[in-house]
């Protein structure tokens, strides 16, 4: 018989912490929105302890999500504790996850208490929680380098206490495959009230072995794995959703496990991770990589031609991910077509945001003889953004510059009210001279952290996306835009990350 393998989606919480992202309250809550249509089991929407505004975003998601499990992280600190719950005491199934460090290591130079200090805190710790709330997550942190009798003795001391899920992280993903199973198979032999809480596997990605980890972990036992959209997470990610929902999809028959996922919407969720977060997704990513199920060699299309499964082991459409034939975008396609096309690829677009994305495509094909579906990607990525990230948008950009002139810039923006606000700026570049202006005219002056730009498609009349991040007081913001004309697209995508900054302000603010 199958046994369902839950999944704890820690996208808002530890994807968060990528360095340079920086999600605000209403970008999570469309994340959280998008993850309940996905059929998580459970939701980590944050650490409320951090600040006002993850307290507030907590709260949100807790009160407008239903169908999953709200999760919120706390240090194994009463204040943390207390404060955790008032982020998830309104949700439908709040959870309370409470953690601690377990290496002689990290207790050592991190804690600085020794072994029974650590043990009576947590015990003292997890039945705090447990006085809220019969659904609590204790996890040991960094449990793949502790001494395996001290990991057995804080478990069984944390399920005594009262945490109903016990979270075994491989918190520097240091483990091999082998020893991630041996080490859970340790736990159910030795912990003796082991079956009083569910298993549960947490992966980073340092050695590229977080998939593997966990799918050892399943199969020694484990019924819990904890991952993020795309891998997202500190420092190389965490354990990819998409592949490890995809190897059960696809193996789960012979590994004697299934997931409640609705697999379909994979592709729109990645997608969604991907613009908010400002992270691309690399294009030989699996499951969701732009390249996953396109081929190029002649041997495999012979092949694919003939029939799909020759090389293909998943159906792209199970996932979600735009397949077989495709339309052909340009000038002479309407709006009925484009609102179509754009809804395979996994953007539902209504109403001004599906104007604002039809008129950028009618003039980008224009200037383009075949627009592909890189191209509506980009187009739909910019234009679908919330308008409450839209305190400024670009009207005219002017620009004078040369090898022997002062690069100078004339901007013209519309405010939120929908004034045109017009200056002009010098700087060392053509972008410095727009940047410089965009900050007279709004008066913010963010750091600029990072500027990439990439092509967006191949040929003369490519788009160039820009993917800007700024920083300011600590936080980072990060914008992205599509243009043939790349000071416009840098335009576009600096101000997309400085509307951010506002309103995450403003959301402060109110949360203050």
């Amino acid at each position: 018989m199958s046994d369902k393998v839950k999944i704890f989606d820690t996208t808002l919480r530890d994807g968060e912490q990528s360095a340079g992202v920086a999600f605000t309250p209403e970008d999570k809550l469309e994340i959280a929105r998008q993850l309940e249509r996905l059929g998580v089991d459970v939701i980590e929407a944050g650490f409320p302890c951090t600040s006002k505004g993850d307290l507030h975003a907590v709260q949100l998601i807790s009160r407008e999500v239903r169908g999953a499990s709200i999760c919120a992280l706390a240090r194994a600190v009463a204040r943390d504790i207390d404060i955790a719950w008032e982020g998830v005491r309104e949700a439908e199934a709040p959870r309370l996850h409470v953690f601690i460090n377990a290496s002689d290591i990290q207790m050592a130079h991190q804690l600085r208490k020794g072994r029974r200090e650590v043990l009576e805190q947590t015990e003292a710790m997890v039945r705090h929680a447990a006085g809220y709330t019969s659904d609590v997550e204790f996890s040991p942190m960094d449990a793949t380098r502790s001494d395996p009798e001290f990991l057995h003795a804080i478990i069984e001391r944390a399920i005594a206490a009262g945490a109903t899920t016990i979270n075994v992280p491989d918190s520097v993903g240091y483990a091999l495959p082998e020893e991630s199973a041996a080490m859970f198979a340790g736990i159910r032999e030795r912990v003796p009230n082991i079956d009083q809480a569910v298993l549960s596997a947490h992966c980073h990605d340092d050695l590229g072995l977080a998939v593997a980890n966990s799918l050892a972990a399943i199969s020694a036992g484990v019924r819990q794995v904890e991952v993020a959209i795309n891998g997202i997470g500190e420092r190389a990610g965490n354990t990819s959703l998409e592949e490890v929902v995809m190897a059960i999809a696809t193996r789960g028959q012979d590994m004697g496990v299934h997931t409640g996922v609705r697999t379909p919407e994979l592709y729109r969720t990645a997608k969604l991770v991907e613009r908010l977060s400002g992270m691309d997704i690399q294009p030989n990513k699996a499951i969701v990589g732009r390249n996953a199920f396109r081929h190029g060699s002649g041997i495999h299309q012979d092949g694919i031609l003939k029939l799909r499964q020759t090389w293909e082991i998943m159906d792209p459409a199970d996932i979600g991910v735009p397949g077989g034939t495709q339309l052909v975008m340009g000038k002479l396609s309407g709006r009925h077509a484009f609102r179509e096309h754009l809804r395979g690829l996994g953007h539902a677009l209504e109403g001004d945001k599906l104007d604002r994305a039809f008129t950028a495509f009618k003039a980008l094909a224009d200037r383009k003889v075949a627009v592909d579906d890189r191209d509506l990607e980009a187009i739909a990525a910019e234009h679908g953004q919330t308008a409450g990230h839209s305190a400024w948008t670009v009207d005219r950009v002017q620009i004078s510059s040369g090898c022997s002139a002062t690069p100078t810039a004339t901007l013209r923006l519309r405010d939120e009210d929908g004034q045109l606000r017009e200056d002009a700026a010098t700087g060392s570049g053509p972008l410095d001279a727009v940047y410089r202006a965009v900050n007279r005219i709004t008066g913010v002056e963010p750091t600029l952290a990072d500027f990439s730009i990439r092509s967006v498609t191949e040929g003369r009349d490519a788009q160039g996306e820009v993917t800007v991040h700024v920083e300011a007081s600590g936080r980072s913001f990060a914008g992205r835009a599509a243009d043939t004309d790349i000071i416009v697209a840098g335009a576009r995508a600096y101000t997309a990350a400085l509307n951010r900054l506002v309103v995450a302000g403003r959301q402060e603010g109110a949360s203050a």
